[in-house]
């Protein structure tokens, strides 16, 4: 077996981010039934992300598993007359990439109309279509709206709906899943008046004794209570988890995360799987408040459960409001917003009771936190039950974990925390951050922070809010600049390799899963990417460009140009 040692074919505990522990199922008990000849043969430049065996030459497969990485004249005698080859010398074999929190079913494009369009006249022209379409009095829904990507240059408002709408109540979700803007006889069929107050965790946004139309929150509920809403039914979910997991694996995605699943979701994979048609793993994160979660409460099942494809994650909960929405909870005002501190949707008490009640029915906790103030909530959660709960880092969670500071930083170090900053939202959504300012933009989606304080920051798109494309997400956390070219928050520059190691090695750790993927090596599971380009060898600013030529997963092609 030449210069390989043992490890290099049968695996050994996978080297965790920052060196924080070894994987609790050592990768040998993966690898000990990989034998035999190879079902595929790949050559080219293999970067593992193994940190005793960062560059390979050849990988050969078996099954769902990887039998052999490492130099070409080592691998190939697991090559046979059957083997695959396939030759990617003039290109770059990675890990698949992993996405560590988004909501792959969100866009609903199924049974709504999608408004992520150029200005405004579209966006009615497509509400109008819809509502030709849909029986009078039912809803009408619009998705993917996002307020700062019309030419217009401001955002849609209840009287350009009005314009075009009058028979149906309207709703237009903002892709943020936080906010959205509603038509006068939407506001008439709630029983929404000027004199009605805002909801406790909620705004009805008025200006000069009108309402705009904009709701955020647990306002919106308020919409959802009333009328006839389209109804997406099983096959229809399946579709949609089958064309989103297709549309994640042609983006070089392998696995996700949905990360505030109903039971509804679930079923959904469940029967893409069954028909072969998931295209990708996913951590199952059941929604705090959902009856899937009371179910599985019932059922004694908690996070881990399940399998490589589909597993059960931490619960989800919501503690403010969004940070591409402008409603995050923080210490301080939005620029030019002097009384705008954002949105708490949960209290100090509720946010104990949920973190206890989870923990005991043996949950990790995944809680959205963007602001400063907000953060500092979960984490005094964090720290009361952990005081009270020995035994190995459970891996809690905070979602999103957007603005932070040195104090939260020490915190969410000694509480072994796992923060999900936005991965593609410095260069996706460059105009929101005028709102929050230069110096907010320092210490926000602080990857570079998080590494340098020894904290293994996971990757996250948050789609349908942020894009989820991995090309894109290592650009954006390169270099921190938008689409326009300027730059958010320089001092978080991070390099082209931590950020592809966040984007592998990091988002297996999120989940549990370290011992079974993120990196290439002997025994893990056969999920990688063959790259156009090398990532650490173009212009930073063209990494978005880079083709994905080829996406496997578990040995099996999920995309191909």
């Amino acid at each position: 077996m030449g210069k390989f040692s043992r490890r290099n074919f049968l695996g050994s505990s996978a080297a965790l981010p920052l060196g924080l522990g070894i994987a609790s199922i050592s990768n040998q008990s993966n690898a000990a039934y990989v034998t035999g000849q190879a079902d595929m043969l790949v050559i080219g430049k293999i970067i593992t992300m193994d940190t005793y065996n960062p560059l390979a030459e050849a990988m050969a497969i078996k099954g769902d598993r990887i039998l052999a990485v490492g130099d070409l004249e080592e691998v190939l005698p697991f090559a046979g007359a059957s083997t695959e080859r396939i030759d990617a010398s003039n290109h770059v074999i990675t890990p698949g990439f992993i996405d560590a929190h988004s909501h792959p079913l969100f866009a609903e494009e199924a049974i709504g109309v999608n408004v992520n369009l150029p200005n405004i006249d579209e966006v009615k022209k497509a509400l109008a279509w819809k509502a030709s379409q849909t029986p009078p009095g039912h809803w009408v829904r619009g998705v993917m709206y996002d307020d700062t990507k019309f030419s217009d240059e401001r955002p849609l408002n209840r009287n350009d709906i009005d314009q075009v709408v009058k028979d149906h109540p309207v709703y237009v979700a903002h892709r943020g899943g936080h906010t959205g803007v509603v038509n006068s006889m939407a506001l008439e069929i709630a029983g929404v008046t000027m004199e009605t107050p805002d909801p406790v965790g909620g705004k009805f946004y008025r200006e000069n004794g009108e309402f705009t139309g904009k709701v955020a929150e647990h306002a919106v509920d308020t919409f959802f209570r009333v009328g006839t809403w389209p109804v997406m039914n099983r096959s229809v979910r399946q579709e949609a988890a089958r064309i989103s997991s297709k549309n994640m694996a042609a983006s070089g995605l392998t696995s996700t995360t949905d990360a505030s699943g109903n039971r509804d979701d679930l079923v959904a994979y469940q029967d893409a799987r069954r028909d072969d048609e998931l295209s990708f793993r996913v951590s199952f994160m059941p929604n705090g408040n959902s009856k899937v979660y009371t179910g599985l409460k019932e059922a004694g099942i908690g996070s881990g459960y399940g399998d490589e494809m589909i597993r059960i994650g931490a619960v989800k909960f919501a503690a403010d409001g969004s940070a591409s929405e402008r409603t995050m909870s923080m210490s301080t005002p939005y620029e030019g917003k002097p009384d705008d501190y954002g949105i708490l949707t949960m209290n100090q008490d509720e946010i104990y009771a949920a973190v206890d009640d989870a923990v005991a029915h043996d949950f990790r906790v995944g809680i959205h936190a963007n602001g400063d103030i907000a953060i500092n909530m979960v984490l005094n959660a964090y720290e009361k039950v952990l005081k009270v709960n020995n035994g190995p880092n459970p891996r809690h969670r905070i979602e999103h974990c957007s603005l932070v500071n040195e104090s939260l930083l020490n915190r969410i170090k000694a509480t072994g925390v796992i923060p999900t900053p936005f991965y593609t939202y410095a260069y996706y959504h460059g105009n929101k951050w005028v709102d929050y300012g230069y110096e907010k933009m320092q210490n926000m989606f602080a990857h570079r922070s998080f590494l340098d304080a020894g904290i293994p920051v996971a990757p996250a798109s948050d789609f349908t809010p942020g894009p989820y494309e991995p090309m894109m997400a290592i650009q954006s956390m390169v270099t921190r600049k938008d689409v326009r070219g300027r730059v958010w928050g320089p001092d978080q520059r991070i390099s082209v390799s931590d950020a592809m190691r966040i984007c592998t090695v990091h988002g297996a750790y999120a989940s549990f899963e370290e011992d079974i993927k993120g990196s290439l090596e002997a025994g893990k599971l056969a999920d990688f990417v063959i790259l156009e380009k090398d990532p650490r060898e173009v212009n930073p600013d063209e990494i978005i460009n880079i083709k994905i030529l080829k996406t496997v997963l578990g040995g099996r092609t999920t995309f191909e140009i």
